[in-house]
């Protein structure tokens, strides 16, 4: 696992103890990775490195003493895309970047330019920077949010990291839940409000966002990049030519030639486009051929049922693609009680709670990935930004007022004890409205239109954010690199402002994706109809996770017997084939509820959590 850890207290009131368990923690595998601790008055900062970038030049913390202006020292995770054209800038200036290293780079152009580098830079990222001589930290995260962030902040300091679980490793933070953090996990889950770390005190720097901590001022954060609605004036040729542009240089900006890389090709459209891109790119630099990688489990095939979410299998189109780029193919093939075991691995890897099976397949998909390759390419985010879901497109789920992929509450509140929770409906609704609060839009837009960046908004801060806390924790924990070129903010920019009768063209979602793939994606692909991430069909891991909720629902210790309402879980479990609207996304049915109750019952118990 890889991640920047650190913590700044002006009473010195350091334990070395402590620093050394959160550099230990950081390593979830067997895997040596590279770690370094800077010490110095106030401050101890920690960084952990995948071994690929283990050479001298990519170690950190790095540090920098600049005459006049003092000492700087940098923690950075993540990957900066528009390398060459800030090193250029910083040149004209007589600034000269040394290494290969993304720190260097963003520490000098920090230096010269102070936040405001952040607006020029394309990347995904989380940064810190102590400057030694007036005692200052400086945060940092992207501007999608790709790379997280968390902190907490107490009376003399603050403590951030990459993960939630590692700011537990300092007993600063305590792991207590309250009354708000239930609703968080049972009413939103397993998204979350944007900031929100559920434990209690525990923050988040948001996308976009920077933040400088003073022993004067404290926390002071600035918002260094958001969406604005502006007038789109491209015609359509001009509108596909832009987003295969945009797309195609994304992708060939992220990818690399001295590092080995695979795609994960599911056979839709979004995985197809980055594994089109990225075969041609080794071809044509005379690199050999992309392998590339799929997901599915045993004996789905047997109990695999079409339905409105998910109307084909993968494998078919997933052929149409392998023969079409000439990629070496690999079939992870997961068995379904490995699924149900991985789901508290799941748990531990995001710190809380999570996306059930979805998340522990992702993790199981990514170990094997990683046995022989450090870098992998995802598709993933695409149908967030062009209009990919079902709820973009059914008018009655569209202007529904309230969050799409979770349209009813009845379900989340009859698995707890009556008045557990205080005023549901009104905290999700206002956590809704919150949102709507913050979208932007020019005077005198239709209904469709505002609806449209309405949802773009509600997608972007939740809905895509949980799949990309997903992607990073199931990854990292692995020791694996996850990228995803299609969360780059020139895409999501021009996506925003793109009006809905061109994004979703002839009528199809994702229609102007599939106009600008045109003659590069197989037809077949192209018409495809968006079909989600695969999950598991087969009753096995349904009774599996069904047995160890039977198990949760007999210990008398666990803090869920203050929670759960045992008949009603009793009465899904004994119905748990039967189809409902599903209570989080498009396929999130009663197996994943048992399965999310088994993470938060792991949850619960590895972090040690207490309930006031």
């Amino acid at each position: 696992m890889t991640g920047i850890a650190g913590w700044v207290d002006f009473n010195n009131r350091f334990s070395e103890e402590t620093v050394n368990k959160i550099a230990n923690n950081f390593s979830a595998t067997r895997e040596k990775n590279e770690s370094g601790i800077y010490k110095n008055t106030n401050v101890r900062l920690i960084n952990r490195s995948l071994s690929v970038y283990s050479s001298k030049e990519y170690i950190q913390p790095m540090s920098l003493n600049i005459p006049n202006l003092g000492k700087y020292t940098i923690l950075y995770s993540g990957n900066i895309f528009n390398k060459k054209e800030i090193a250029e800038e910083l040149l004209k200036s007589k600034i000269k970047i040394f290494s290969k290293s993304d720190a260097e780079l963003v520490l000098k152009a920090f230096i010269k330019w102070g936040k405001n580098f952040l607006k020029e830079v394309n990347g995904v990222f989380s940064i810190a920077i102590w400057n030694n001589t007036k005692k200052e930290l400086f945060l940092a995260r992207d501007k999608i949010g790709v790379k997280p962030l968390f902190f907490y902040e107490y009376d003399s300091g603050i403590i951030f990291s990459s993960y939630i679980k590692i700011l537990l490793s300092n007993p600063i933070v305590k792991p207590i839940i309250d009354n708000n953090s239930l609703k968080e996990i049972f009413l939103l889950g397993p998204g979350r409000t944007p900031g929100c770390g559920v434990i209690k005190g525990v923050k988040e720097i948001l996308p976009g966002q920077c933040a400088l901590f003073t022993l004067k001022n404290k926390l002071k954060t600035y918002t260094y990049w958001e969406l604005k609605a502006r007038d789109f004036s491209s015609s359509l040729s001009v509108a596909v030519e832009k987003t295969r542009f945009l797309v195609e240089d994304s992708i060939k900006r992220q990818l690399t030639e001295k590092e080995p890389f695979c795609c994960l090709l599911s056979g839709g459209l979004d995985s197809s486009i980055v594994s089109k891109v990225s075969a041609d790119y080794l071809k044509n630099k005379n690199l050999g051929f992309l392998t590339t990688y799929s997901v599915d489990y045993f004996n789905n095939n047997k109990y695999f049922k079409k339905n409105f979410y998910q109307p084909t299998e993968d494998k078919d189109f997933i052929n149409i693609m392998v023969d079409y780029i000439k990629s070496k193919h690999k079939l992870v093939t997961l068995s379904n009680g490995h699924l149900a075991n991985a789901l508290y691995d799941a748990t531990i890897s995001r710190g809380l709670p999570g996306m059930a099976d979805i998340d522990s397949s992702l993790l199981l998909f990514c170990k094997e990935i990683k046995k022989e390759f450090n870098i992998a390419f995802s598709g993933e985010c695409a149908d967030e930004l062009f209009g990919g879901y079902p709820w973009y497109h059914n008018k009655e789920t569209l202007f529904r007022d309230t969050f799409p992929w979770s349209n009813s509450l009845k379900i989340r509140t009859s698995i707890l004890k009556k008045g557990l929770l205080k005023n549901p409906e009104e905290y999700v609704y206002q956590k809704y409205k919150d949102t709507l609060s913050d979208v932007s839009k020019l005077p005198n837009e239709t209904k469709l239109s505002s609806r449209m960046r309405e949802m773009f908004i509600l997608n972007l801060k939740w809905f895509m954010r949980t799949l990309l806390e997903r992607g990073e924790n199931m990854s990292m924990y692995s020791n694996l690199e996850l990228r995803v070129p299609f969360c780059d903010y020139r895409i999501v920019e021009y996506a925003y402002n793109m009006p809905w009768e061109i994004k979703a063209l002839k009528g199809r979602e994702k229609g102007i994706l599939r106009e600008a793939m045109k003659g590069i994606l197989p037809n077949e692909v192209l018409k495809r109809k968006k079909s989600p991430y695969p999950k598991t069909y087969n009753p096995i891991f349904a009774e599996a996770v069904c047995a160890k909720v039977k198990e949760i629902l007999k210990d008398k210790t666990s803090l869920l017997s203050e929670i759960l309402d045992y008949e009603n879980v009793l009465y899904l479990i004994q119905n748990v084939s039967q189809a409902e609207e599903p209570w989080y996304g498009q396929l999130m049915k009663t197996p994943q509820i048992m399965a999310y109750i088994i993470q938060i019952d792991c949850w619960l118990k590895k972090f040690k959590i207490k309930l006031v």
